[in-house]
């Protein structure tokens, strides 16, 4: 997975990566991850306005680009696979959107960072991790 993150890095913007990471663990409620995503998007530059509002994006829409919420819109659909239907699968249109906003490379990077993690928010979770005491940057 440390790989994976590192390949799926390499490509994408960093305070897009760390929307994504917080919105995916606003999701997961995974606090440690929230914890830590947000410290490192801080870091990274990001606005504390921006992240606060990236739990209510859709209402918000004004505040991230064209290319930002594609990658949002997508990280739901990847996070929470059902979508309250019966069969999972992300929509032809978000998958479309995300594809007319990225490069096929930046793309299939992006879908790398969201099954990512995902994957971290699951052992986030189930294991109990703590908030509050990770450093930006201490794992990169």
């Amino acid at each position: 997975m440390v790989r994976l993150d590192a390949a799926a890095r390499k490509g994408l913007d960093p305070t897009l990566l760390e929307l994504v990471k917080i919105r995916a663990s606003q999701l997961n409620h995974c606090a440690f991850c929230l914890d830590m995503h947000t410290k490192d998007a801080l870091a990274a530059g990001e606005s504390v306005e921006r992240i606060i509002q990236l739990g209510a994006w859709e209402e918000s829409r004004h505040f991230y680009t064209e290319k930002e919420l594609a990658a949002i819109e997508l990280t739901e659909a990847v996070t929470v696979l059902t979508g309250g239907t019966s069969q999972a699968f992300v929509p032809d249109e978000v998958y479309e959107r995300a594809a007319e906003q990225f490069e096929e490379a930046e793309l299939a990077q992006l879908i790398a960072a969201i099954t990512v993690i995902n994957a971290w928010n699951r052992f986030g979770v189930s294991t109990r991790m703590v908030p509050g005491h990770y450093k930006a940057g201490q794992y990169k």
